[in-house]
């Protein structure tokens, strides 16, 4: 049986602060702990300031190109300068809408330029290596706890043709991201030639039900899923480029 645990109490982060002593700390607090096979799930935000990957939007100086973008979008130019410079290519531009293709190889609404949940007038970007974020504070919990786990960091994201966000993993230390069932066979006989499953996504998804929104719980522990072990990375769910019927 698969059991979610959204960990409370876990304080406004700051830049410099210690994640994965964070973690057990308020799994401990909880009466949980951490156990061997746990995923542990952490929102982007707080790896964010953590890192030190917010700006203060005061000391942005707008491009006369982002100045352009901010009439027509009706955002902040200096949001706009932030999302230009996190942004590898600009896919579509409609209105309000900015979906980029960020440095990293994601796909997403602002760049990942987020305004929500840091001080006024600062915005968080993206960590600059996910997936690496995520190693280092898999290293720190099995450091502290002995115990073997799995990190997902997550962002919300909107998905094409489909409405409403969902928590999609940004990076991934101690687990492959895909679970590949191509050449195995269903009840039925039936060889599969393209199921795929994006189990990292998927519980990045199940967690964001633990944690809200709103909820001021930025992590979670997902217990009971025998995850893929192996040393995978999040960038590899990745479509590239050459691949993708619509870029």
């Amino acid at each position: 049986m698969i059991t979610i645990f959204g960990l409370e109490g876990i304080p406004i982060i700051k830049a410099g602060d210690d994640l994965g002593e964070i973690i057990v700390r308020a799994a401990e607090r909880m009466g949980v702990g951490i156990e061997d096979g746990d995923v542990v799930v952490v929102t982007q935000k707080i790896v964010s300031k953590a890192e030190g990957r917010l700006i203060n939007l005061d000391e942005v100086r707008p491009s006369s190109f982002a100045e352009e973008v901010a009439r027509s979008s009706g955002k902040d130019p200096r949001h706009v300068e932030v999302i230009l410079r996190e942004t590898h290519r600009i896919v579509k531009m409609r209105g309000h809408v900015l979906i980029m293709e960020t440095r990293h190889g994601f796909v997403c609404a602002n760049a990942g330029v987020d305004l929500s949940n840091v001080g006024g007038g600062e915005a968080s970007l993206l960590p600059e290596d996910p997936d690496e974020s995520a190693r280092r504070i898999r290293r720190r919990i099995m450091e502290l706890t002995g115990k073997d786990i799995a990190v997902i960091i997550t962002d919300t994201w909107g998905r094409p043709w489909r409405l409403g966000q969902v928590d999609f993993a940004i990076g991934v230390a101690g687990m492959k991201p895909l679970k590949d069932y191509r050449g195995e066979k269903d009840p039925f006989g039936y060889e599969l030639t393209v199921t795929n499953i994006a189990v990292a996504d998927e519980l990045a998804a199940a967690a964001e039900l633990a944690k809200g929104k709103l909820s001021g719980i930025p992590a979670v522990i997902i217990r009971g899923y025998e995850y893929p072990k192996g040393d995978g990375r999040a960038k590899d769910m990745n479509r590239q480029q050459e691949d993708d019927l619509f870029r």
